[in-house]
């Protein structure tokens, strides 16, 4: 029976340390109980906001 070997996993570790990361930075500028569980959501979809932000910056339509 042959193993499933998942490569490239790495970009998980990326994408979970952004999380992580998005976390501390939304939740300690958190000035209410509401604005930190809008930072927890923000957190998971960070990626839309950096690649909107990037296609904003580069000109794109």
């Amino acid at each position: 029976m042959k193993e499933k070997v998942q490569k490239r996993a790495s970009s998980n570790t990326v994408y979970g340390l952004g999380i992580i990361g998005a976390l501390i930075y939304y939740i300690s500028h958190a000035t209410s109980f509401w604005i930190g569980v809008l930072g927890i959501l923000k957190a998971i979809v960070w990626p839309a906001f950096l690649v909107y932000e990037l296609l904003k910056y580069v000109g794109a339509s």
